[in-house]
C-alpha cells in the first residue's frame, strides 16, 4: 500500500470518528433527520473529507439504507434504536463506520451484542485470517448475548472510489476458506437482531449508485448522468443531493432518474428491513492490512 493511500485512509478514519462524536452529541429524539443528515455531511466536508455514501440513519427494524429525502419531515422516533452509518473518503480512500444509539434504554444487550461481535472479529484480523472463521466468531459473540446475527448482511472490502468490493466478510459461520491478504482495506460490520436474522428489500429507496454510462436519449437523463458521473465518481449518492445541487425541476429530475433506472445506468439501494416489530443494531469499523501490520481506522 502506497504512503499516500495509507495516509488518506487514516485521515478518513479520523474524520469518521469526529463525525461519530458529532452525531452522538447532536442526534436526539424528535430531531429532523433531513436537517441532521445535511449538517453531518457538511461537517465531514468542513473537516477535509467527503461523504463516501449518504449518511444512513436507519431506525428499529430497518437495518440499513435509510437516508432522508429532500426536506423530509421524518424524525428520530421516541424510544427508537437508530443505526448511524457514516462513510468518509479522502481522495477516494474510504473509512466506513457505524454505531447504534438506543433511545429506549431497553435494548442495551442487543447493541452490546454487535459491539462485542466487532471486537471478537477485530482480534482475528490479520493476513491469512480465514473469512468463514471471522464470521463464526461474529455469530458466536452475538449468540452469547442472546441475539441473532443478520445472516444476509456482511462486511466488505473498500477500495478507491469503491465502497463495496472483495472480500465479503460474513456475519455467520459459512465455511468460506478465502483469506485476508496484505494490502486490503476491509469494513467489518456485525448486525444483531431480536428478529428472524434475515433482511428483505423494502419499497423505499433514496440511495443510488452509478452502474454504467450508456447512450441515453432523454435530455434530462443525459444531464443527470453526466452530473452523477462527475460529482460522485461511482460512489453511492442520495437523490436529495441531486435535488439540492443540480439546477433541474422536480419533474425533469424524476423523469431522468426513471430513465436511468430503466436503462440500468444507475441502481437503487432500497431499505433493508427485518420483520415488523424487530430491532436491529449495527457496529462497524475499517481495518487496513499493511506490511504485516493491522491499522484500525477508528
Amino acid at each position: 500500500m502506497e504512503k499516500h493511500e495509507k495516509d488518506c485512509y487514516i485521515k478518513a478514519g479520523g474524520i469518521a470518528k469526529e463525525t461519530q462524536d458529532y452525531a452522538r452529541k447532536h442526534l436526539k429524539e424528535g430531531i429532523n433527520l433531513f436537517e441532521f443528515a445535511e449538517k453531518a455531511e457538511d461537517y465531514i466536508q468542513k473537516k477535509g473529507g467527503f461523504p463516501a455514501f449518504p449518511i444512513n440513519l436507519s431506525q428499529n427494524n430497518v437495518a440499513a439504507h435509510y437516508t432522508p429525502s429532500f426536506e423530509s419531515e421524518d424524525l428520530v422516533l421516541e424510544g427508537s434504536v437508530i443505526k448511524v452509518d457514516i462513510g468518509v473518503h479522502v481522495d477516494g480512500f474510504i473509512a466506513d463506520s457505524a454505531f447504534t444509539i438506543d433511545f429506549s434504554g431497553k435494548h442495551s444487550k442487543l447493541v452490546e451484542a454487535s459491539e462485542n461481535a466487532l471486537e471478537a472479529a477485530a482480534k482475528m484480523v490479520k493476513e491469512k485470517a480465514v473469512l468463514g472463521e471471522i464470521g463464526e466468531a461474529i455469530e458466536e459473540a452475538i449468540r452469547a448475548n442472546g441475539s441473532k446475527s443478520v445472516e444476509n448482511l456482511s462486511g466488505h472490502g473498500v477500495m478507491a472510489f469503491d465502497a463495496h468490493t472483495f472480500p465479503t466478510v460474513p456475519n455467520v459461520a459459512n465455511n468460506d476458506p478465502k483469506e485476508l491478504e496484505d494490502g486490503m482495506a476491509i469494513a467489518i460490520e456485525p448486525f444483531s437482531t431480536n428478529g428472524e436474522g434475515f433482511v428483505r428489500d423494502g419499497n423505499q429507496a433514496e440511495i443510488f449508485e452509478l452502474n454504467e454510462k450508456k447512450p441515453i436519449r432523454g435530455l434530462e437523463a443525459r444531464k443527470l448522468l453526466e452530473f452523477i458521473d462527475e460529482n460522485y465518481k461511482g460512489l453511492p449518492f442520495a437523490e436529495r443531493w441531486v435535488q439540492r445541487d443540480l439546477k433541474m425541476s422536480n419533474f425533469a429530475r424524476k423523469v431522468g432518474m426513471r430513465e436511468l433506472l430503466a436503462k440500468k445506468c444507475i441502481g437503487a439501494h432500497p431499505l433493508l428491513k427485518e420483520e415488523e416489530g424487530a430491532i436491529v443494531a449495527q457496529t462497524e469499523t475499517t481495518f487496513l492490512l499493511n506490511e504485516g501490520k493491522v491499522i484500525r481506522l477508528l
